[in-house]
């Protein structure tokens, strides 16, 4: 491209700075809206796709009903298809002030088989496992709790829980941080946890003794999930405590489902933006062809072919579309992490920016096809001879 082409496709483009302008914020805000909306629906996508199929959650089959007897788990472990069970137990508490709210989450430390096989949920050291062992009410908090309320190994913490009290009446529980953990996502509360060691809840909490919340499953095989979860169901079918079982990736996917079809919400709000946006610029860029007829006529005089002058205006649209669209997607990942906070985990992918330049580059060329080919075939005596 020539220096001289250069200068009359910057010139083309200020020619009216007002409607460049205009034309650059809707396209930024359109490139924006559809970052942040489509980075949310991909980043769903890629986390639901990433969920484990061989990890089951095993829970009560009635939203809120009685937990589920600790013996299961032995009548679990002996179903086919099953390589690790374990339990997983807790209850919600508060420190200091009722808006601190935390959830004690209590395993078994001796359980180190079920960990070593679940790296991506549970990231606790062997020696953390062995001081949670080691000390009755030994506790384990994140990095994160440390940071935010100044814990450190050794300190004391008392936790309320009425929903939970003590043999002795006590609702107040007080436990010895012995060490850290790190942890992906557990019902959505991420690091807000602190895990115990469950012999010190079940023998120390005046109710529900011996039972668990849940129980959590590796299956042999990620293929033999569904018949696995099946046939944990039915072994508990028609008994006091009958279970519920499903995959990370069941679960995940029965999340999305519950806000409704939201592929289809964000392709119809990304799709009527753009078509609107389409039909916007192109009348732009049809006025400006028109206001410009005596130059565009001047520039054939001189030689211009139909082609250099077609190239002209389609590059011009092409320049301001492709800008506009690389500003308007990188304010989407700045603001993404905002906007993920509904989705807690995901991430902006790449794959949407490579799209939105894709979709620049076609609407870019969509909106200024027509106008670019009534300026090349533009006649030079008729145009001229009109003013």
């Amino acid at each position: 491209m020539s220096t001289k082409f250069v200068w009359l496709l910057w010139a083309g483009i200020l020619r009216k700075p007002g409607r460049t302008l205009l034309t650059v914020f809707q396209i930024v805000i359109a490139f924006a809206l559809f970052g942040v909306l489509q980075g949310i629906k991909t980043g769903v996508d890629l986390a639901i796709a990433a969920a484990r199929a061989d990890l089951l959650d095993v829970r009560p089959k009635v939203n809120g009903g009685g937990a589920l007897p600790l013996a299961y788990l032995d009548r679990i472990k002996a179903l086919p298809g099953v390589k690790v069970v374990s339990l997983l137990n807790g209850f919600p508490a508060t420190y200091q002030k009722p808006t601190q709210g935390l959830y004690v989450l209590a395993i078994d430390p001796d359980d180190k088989a079920w960990l070593t096989e679940s790296p991506e949920i549970f990231k606790i050291s062997p020696d953390g496992l062995d001081a949670l062992a080691k000390s009755r009410t030994g506790a384990l908090v994140s990095a994160e709790l440390e940071r935010k309320y100044g814990w450190k190994v050794g300190d004391q913490i008392p936790l309320l829980s009425p929903t939970t009290p003590q043999t002795d009446g006590s609702d107040v529980w007080t436990f010895n941080v012995v060490g850290t953990y790190a942890i992906h996502e557990i019902g959505g509360e991420g690091n807000n946890l602190i895990v115990i060691n469950n012999h010190y809840l079940d023998e120390a909490r005046s109710e529900d003794r011996g039972t668990v919340q849940h129980f959590h499953v590796v299956t042999t095989d990620p293929r033999r999930a569904i018949a696995v979860a099946d046939a944990i169901d039915h072994e508990f079918a028609n008994s006091a405590n009958e279970t519920r079982t499903e995959s990370y990736r069941e679960s995940a996917q029965s999340q999305l489902r519950s806000i409704g079809d939201l592929d289809f919400a964000i392709r119809s709000i990304v799709s009527a933006v753009f078509v609107a946006l389409l039909f916007s610029t192109a009348t732009m860029m049809a006025q400006s062809i028109r206001e410009r007829t005596v130059e565009l006529a001047i520039l054939k005089a001189v030689g211009f072919s139909d082609r250099a002058v077609f190239c002209l205006i389609a590059a011009e649209s092409m320049a301001v579309w492709t800008a506009a669209a690389v500003l308007g997607l990188l304010l989407a990942t700045i603001a993404f992490p905002y906007a993920a906070r509904l989705v807690p985990g995901i991430s902006m992918p790449w794959v949407v920016v490579e799209i939105g330049l894709a979709i620049a580059v076609f609407i870019a060329l969509a909106s200024a096809s027509v106008p670019a080919l009534r300026a090349a075939r533009l006649n030079v005596a008729t145009a001229l001879a009109a003013q």
